[in-house]
């Protein structure tokens, strides 16, 4: 049975979960999850029987020194993968998350099938909430294989994410490696039984092959990020959410749909959305609800989307949501068009002007080719540029960008004006906005300029998103061709202390990752990106400022560029954001002064942002006629007055307001999502359910806080003494110090060598450095030949009033699972106990957190071998005449677990841990004995 221990090959070992009578995993009683093996005991009989075992005490004759104590319990601690706790996970992540991130992990927990819609703020962590559900999923034995269904510039980002936080080597299958995957799978099989985890592009599945292909490999857990990409009718991604649907016909499979905007003002793909959970959540879209509405109330089991406001309620500590989330402080700068510019817009708005008096009747997309070249023209003159030269040169009709969706070209690439014609006045337009590129004397590039020196001055690292390629490329070369920049860059030839990169949507997913990866190691650094970096990219590690170049038409196109380094993780306690518009350009004028500050409005009623509803006809056409016109009945419009007013002529000659439109549907859009906001908060889970569970198993694994002690330690006992550097929590690794050669391998193993950096603010118990340390030193103490580790210990201790015994108990146990009333499947877990007794005639015991108080520091005398001995020995007597006192304790705490592993399946059965049976006997991993000081 799992936790079981037996003894094969001159060697014990613990049976592991999975095992059969005819197959067993076992790993070395002081190994680790990557030295876990197999073997047949009918095999093994010509090597010798496999047979019971029991774990041997600790041999009196090898006593260590006292720090030993310490050393081990710790090492035992960040050994364990497979903990006792309600959370089996948790020996296995490599994060530390806030009590916040586990309320979907306890919503998950409590459902029979996992059919959960995480819809979190942007930067709240919604990777890391999927990660803890998978991770705890796969441990429970619930899940064997699963797949993460994102968009092809988040494929590489959820691989590391995965295998760096969650311990899982997930492969990546996208349009590009999918036929070197399908080589690697043997006849037979299928590619699930090669690549359990798997991490695939939605461009891959949008192909009708791939997609029948996907379907059939039949992964029981389905990640869906962005999901509401997903569940839109039209194009590819009517195909995507068809896959979906088929997916989520089969009941039994699990289903996470992550988003920070679950309705992006679509009505119909919110809906459908909801309808993946449960096909009778749809219904809901026909019908009027109230908060104590049965199916609503269905669907907050599963559904979970808080406000920054929500989480900050969630407190356990006072620290807890400042270190999360940095304070944001938000900027306008504001430049304005010269004399040369005015002109050119006024010539471009009379040219928009004919065109649209002409042809607006009979050709509707002609309005969205005029709104293209508008905001092409407010963008750069690289962008005004790069769209005009383009129609004029191929003057070819190419499909419209607001058309329906036929293809996936880059969202930054500069928009087709394929409706205008092709003429001298548009060919004139094309000089005007070549020269003025080649003047060099952009006021808006001018006060780019001067406000990032300023960021950089008060000790910001900007990200300075811009809408187009052209316009990011031209950024980024004027700030390296800036006098002042230029000389930073040549005194400068590493890039150490400062640098510039540029991201585009014409790199590839590996060519972005390189660039932001080659910034992080300046001093200094600004990134140029477009909004290919906006959704789901992470770079709060390297940046902690945001400009706007371009204003966005829709708000959550802000908010999602801003998440990007205001989010979970952001070690700055400050994040700026600023907008650069100007107070003489039509087009930033109606962004700014209607779109941006109506949202703010909302925003700041309801705590979240509400997005401006898309592809609604009647605000697409408002905001393409409040920004041409100012009064079309005019027949000769002034050239420098470039503001435009609300109340124009409509096609029946009457003056309407163009916003009203907005307003109508903006309003009824806030009011939907108002009326959702607090069934979906998850506020009836309280912070102290959730943090409690945490706290009890940290306590048993190790802290993170326990981390940087043990590895200091550690360290020091192994010969290698770590560097401290100037930033806090910096180290240097001297590897070559270390005294053992099968440690140094380790590390290398591991891509740590000599001189590697230490960031003990990033480390976590299943990183590379603890692993080996841990492991390095259970090994020497098993070994019984180790000058600086023991399994046992004697010293005088100053203080101290009588003997103390400290022993370290490891407690095995079997987790029964049952799936209808049935055993569907035994776990092993383990947990490290310490135990001290104090007094010999009237012994006093403590457990848990009162025994560690009794672990010793230093010794303040030296006791002679044969005392130690003679004192280990009576120790370990003493221990094997209370057996019952160890097994009362091992049956105490499998009851205790059992009572949590239930409280955290309290609404389902299905799936539960309906038995914990302690392993017997205890395992004594080590004793210590702390004698009097003599006097």
């Amino acid at each position: 049975m799992p936790g079981s221990l037996i003894e094969a090959r001159d060697r014990i070992w613990v049976v592991q979960s999975g095992s059969t009578d005819d197959w067993l995993k076992l790993r070395p009683v002081g190994g680790a999850d990557d030295e876990v093996t197999e073997l047949s005991p009918k095999l093994e009989e010509r090597f010798g029987p496999v047979k019971a075992a029991v774990y041997p005490l600790p041999n009196p004759e090898t006593v260590g020194p006292l720090q030993s104590c310490t050393l081990l319990f710790n090492a035992l601690r960040f050994q364990i993968r497979q903990g006792a706790g309600p959370f089996r996970s948790f020996g296995n992540i490599a994060v530390e998350p806030r009590s916040y991130q586990m309320v979907p992990l306890l919503m998950a927990m409590r459902m029979p099938t996992v059919r959960l819609l995480i819809a979190d703020d942007v930067g709240v962590g919604k990777t890391i909430e999927a990660g803890l559900i998978l991770r705890e999923l796969y441990d429970r034995g619930e899940i064997e294989n699963f797949a993460v269904l994102c968009p092809p510039h988040l494929v590489e980002q959820w691989t590391n994410e995965l295998s760096q936080r969650f311990n899982f080597k997930a492969t990546a299958l996208t349009s590009s490696t999918g036929k070197k995957l399908e080589a690697q799978v043997p006849h037979g099989k299928k590619l699930l039984d090669v690549f359990p985890f798997l991490v695939v592009s939605l461009d891959y599945v949008k192909n009708s092959k791939h997609r029948d292909y996907f379907q059939a490999m039949d992964y029981r857990c389905i990640v869906v990020d962005e999901a509401h990409t997903c569940t839109q009718t039209g194009g590819s991604k009517q195909l995507r959410y068809d896959l979906l649907k088929k997916l989520a016909e089969d009941k039994e499979r699990h289903l996470l749909f992550l988003t920070a905007t679950p309705h992006s003002g679509n009505d119909d793909a919110f809906y459908n959305l909801l309808g993946l959970l449960k096909p009778e959540f749809q219904k809901l879209k026909h019908r009027v609800v109230n908060a104590n509405d049965p199916i609503r109330q269905d669907l907050a089991k599963h559904f979970v989307q808080r406000r920054r406001k929500d989480i900050s309620e969630w407190q356990v500590s006072p620290d807890e949501y400042k270190v999360g989330f940095p304070k944001r402080k938000s900027a306008e700068v504001i430049y304005s068009l010269n004399e040369d510019w005015e002109k050119f817009f006024t010539a471009v708005q009379n040219f928009c002007r004919g065109i649209i008096n002409k042809e607006a009747k009979n050709n509707q997309l002609i309005w969205y080719s005029v709104l293209s070249l508008f905001r092409c023209i407010s963008s750069s003159p690289a962008a005004a540029v790069q769209a005009l030269k383009n129609r004029v040169i191929t003057g070819e009709n190419i499909v419209c960008e607001f058309a329906e969706e036929t293809s996936e070209r880059p969202e930054d690439e500069t928009p087709n004006i394929d409706q205008l014609p092709v003429n001298d006045e548009i060919k004139g337009l094309l000089t005007v906005a070549e020269n003025l590129k080649n003047t060099k004397d952009d006021p808006k590039l001018k006060k780019l300029l001067q406000h990032i020196k300023e960021l950089l001055k008060d000790g910001f690292n900007p990200v300075i998103f811009c809408s187009y390629i052209a316009t990011a490329e031209y950024v980024a070369d004027a700030i390296k061709g800036d006098p002042f920049f230029a000389k930073k860059l040549k005194d400068d030839p590493d890039n150490k202390k400062f640098n510039v990169g540029c991201v585009t949507g014409s790199l590839v997913p590996e060519e972005r990752k390189e660039i932001v990866e080659t910034l992080q190691n300046a001093e200094q650094r600004i990134l140029v990106a477009t909004d290919c970096l906006s959704e789901g990219i992470n770079l709060q590690q390297t940046f902690n400022s945001v400009v706007h170049y371009d204003l966005a038409w829709n708000p959550t196109r802000h908010e999602q560029r801003e998440g990007r380094v205001d989010r979970y993780g952001q070690k700055s306690p400050e994040v700026r954001c600023s907008m650069v518009y100007s107070n003489n350009n039509p087009v930033d004028g109606l962004i700014f002064n209607v779109i941006l500050k109506k949202s703010k409005v909302i925003q700041a009623n309801l705590g979240v942002l509400v997005p401006i509803p898309e592809n609604e006809k009647a605000i697409n056409q408002a905001l393409i006629r409040a920004t041409l016109f100012k009064s079309r009945n005019k027949e000769k419009p002034e050239p420098a007055q470039l503001s435009f007013d609300l109340q124009i002529e409509n096609e029946d000659g009457e003056m309407e307001d163009v916003l009203s439109a907005i307003e109508t549907v903006w309003e009824d859009a806030f009011e939907k999502v108002k009326r959702t906001r607090t069934v979906f908060a998850q506020n009836t889970i309280h912070p102290e359910e959730i943090s409690g569970l945490w706290e009890e198993q940290q306590e048993t694994l190790g802290a993170h806080q326990d981390l940087e002690v043990f590895c200091r330690n550690a360290s020091s006992s192994l010969g290698c003494h770590l560097e401290p550097l100037s930033r806090k929590g910096l180290f240097r690794i001297p590897t070559a110090t270390f005294k053992l050669s099968s440690v140094k391998d380790r590390l290398n193993d591991e891509g740590i060598y000599d001189a590697s950096l230490l960031d003990f603010s990033e480390l976590h118990r299943t990183s590379g450095f603890v692993s080996t340390l841990s492991e390095a030193l259970v090994e020497q103490a098993l070994s019984g030949s180790s000058p600086f580790i023991s399994r046992c210990a004697v010293g005088e201790i100053k203080g101290a009033s009588s003997v103390t015994r400290v022993y370290l108990l490891r407690l095995r146990y079997q987790m029964v699972i049952r799936y209808r009333n049935q055993i569907r499947r035994r776990l092993m877990s383990e947990e490290i106990i310490p135990i001290a007794v104090k007094g010999i005639r009237q012994p006093e015991w403590f457990e848990g957190n009162e025994a560690k108080q009794f672990f010793p520091k230093d010794a303040v005398g030296n006791v002679a071998k044969s005392v130690a001995i003679h004192q280990i020995k009576q120790a370990l007597i003493f221990i094997q005449e209370n057996q019952t006192k160890l097994k009362e304790l091992s049956l105490r705490r499998a009851e205790e677990l059992r009572k949590e592993h239930q409280s955290v399946k309290e609404f389902t059965h299905e799936g539960s841990v309906s038995e914990v049976i302690a392993c017997e006997p205890v395992d004594v991993m080590g004793v210590f004995v702390l004698l009097p000081e003599e006097e």
